[in-house]
């Protein structure tokens, strides 16, 4: 936005001009000015819980009788507006600022003072009928306050935005495993031909990851249930209602939908962040399923003459700027890019949970790093689901006549002789079909080392595919 000009606003160290248009003051104005690092603010959703946490304490601090009824209401009308999203432009500090999340607990607070002024026709900077200090932020601290938010955002986009995503990669899995049930191909151990599997089974484990990654989901919302709220500075509870956390607590939960609990302990509530370690180690799991989901259709889908080619994967795009024709798994190589990244933020957030790192003594200090990395882990993962499903899966298709060639050609069905003519001789087989080129089928006959019968019923790719089958002698 043009900055047409600046007014005059104070802080206990004094004076800042800060922009006229905007309704933050001389704190955010400091940081701004202190962290010119990436130019990027905290994470929109961060900023959301932020709104949604001062609309909650001051709910609470006007139902203990500590804040008259008319600051409260402004309040939380202008904690709304932060919550929606209305006021964003106004919370510029970077990302990489003073590591309890202090400048960014100030710009709330002096964003929702402000416009609660603006509202009640009193000047921007007025203090009037709301301070930031003594009634945006009465009973906390940036020491609890950041945690809770930056818990707050996390929980929330996990179970709204990337626990349907996972579901509806579940489903559509789940789907094609049945679908392709019936479908017989060869397994590959070491990247090397193994005995046949259907594409359904093959299916049906893609979609049990993905099931997993739901419940991985929830054991990440659960292991950030625990909000520092009520902690204020170092986790006494200095300056707040001794009621205070527990019940902003269940005002968030009331108006999120999940359910939040005052921490149980609020000196490991402050003075480390172990469940958020916890939850992105939970994001990392998931990354990692997703690459092997990906990577393996990618490969599976590889060709169109020279590959595997079991899969047909959509032509979404060309592939080459110099190959005509040339189609890419480009779907599956976004995805795997993805997992990169979110493994790369697990190390983040890991590191800036480590002790002399980011924990030290009464209070985590590396704490916007960490929201900025889980939140684009849980934005990526969501995307990346969406993507997968949409732009891949939605149309990918079996290639059965490929199947079935690369069943006929496999040496490994000499796998289902082996109970019956013993394994030295079984690999004997294999060894002489991959010298001459002819498949097991044609040894057995030429060899008259059983009957057709007998030959047909070792040799069913489908029984070999189910418990008890033959075939099923062992590893």
């Amino acid at each position: 936005m043009t900055q047409t000009g600046t007014r005059t606003e104070k802080d206990s160290m004094g004076a800042m001009q800060v922009p006229e248009w905007a309704l933050y003051g001389a704190s955010t104005q400091r940081a701004v000015e202190n962290f010119p690092v990436s130019g990027r603010p905290i994470p929109a959703e961060l900023i959301h819980a932020f709104g949604l946490l001062k609309a909650a304490c001051a709910k609470v601090n006007l139902d203990l009788g500590k804040l008259p009824k008319d600051k409260a209401a402004a309040i939380i009308d202008a904690a709304g507006e932060v919550a929606r999203g209305d006021l964003d432009k106004h919370f510029p500090v970077d990302v990489y600022q003073t590591g309890s999340g202090t400048s960014s607990n100030m710009n709330a607070n002096e964003v929702i003072a402000n416009r609660a002024s603006q509202k009640a026709g009193k000047p921007i900077g007025s203090r009037e009928p709301v301070h930031p200090n003594d009634h945006v932020n009465m009973g906390q601290s940036s020491n609890d306050t950041f945690p809770t938010a930056m818990h707050v955002a996390a929980a929330v986009a996990m179970e709204k935005q990337l626990k349907p995503a996972l579901e509806k990669l579940h489903n559509t899995l789940a789907k094609q495993a049945k679908d392709w049930d019936d479908v017989i191909k060869i397994g590959r151990t070491h990247l090397m031909d193994a005995t046949p599997i259907r594409m359904g089974q093959v299916f049906s484990g893609y979609a049990e990851q993905a099931g997993l990654a739901v419940g991985r989901t929830n054991k990440a919302v659960h292991a950030l249930s625990e909000l520092a709220i009520g902690g204020t500075a170092v986790g006494t509870g200095i300056n707040a209602h001794v009621e205070f956390g527990k019940r902003v607590a269940a005002e968030l939960s009331k108006q999120t939908g999940v359910p939040f609990a005052e921490a149980k302990n609020h000196f490991e509530g402050q003075a480390a962040k172990d469940g958020y370690v916890e939850a992105s180690g939970q994001l990392k799991t998931i990354a990692v399923s997703l690459s092997k989901i990906a990577n393996d259709i990618r490969w599976l889908g590889s060709g169109p003459r020279c590959g595997i080619f079991e899969l047909i994967l959509p032509a979404i795009q060309p592939g080459s700027s110099i190959m005509p024709g040339k189609v890419n798994p480009v779907i599956c190589e976004s995805v795997i890019q993805v997992a990169t990244r979110v493994i790369g933020n697990d190390a983040v957030v890991t590191y800036a949970g480590f002790g002399g790192v980011g924990s030290i003594f009464e209070l985590n200090v590396a704490m916007p790093v960490m929201a900025d990395a889980m939140m684009e882990s849980i934005h990526l993962l969501t995307r990346a689901c969406h993507v997968m499903v949409d732009n891949m899966l939605s149309a990918l298709q079996v290639n059965k006549k490929k199947c079935e060639e690369l069943i006929d050609q496999s040496l490994m069905m000499c796998t289902s002789l082996a109970p019956v003519i013993g394994y030295d001789a079984a690999a004997k087989l294999a060894k002489e079909g991959f010298e001459t080129g002819k498949t097991i089928r044609r040894l057995v006959r030429e060899k008259k080392l059983m009957d057709d019968k007998k030959l047909n019923e070792l040799l069913d790719p489908r029984s070999m595919t189910e418990p008890g089958g033959e075939g099923s002698a062992g590893g």
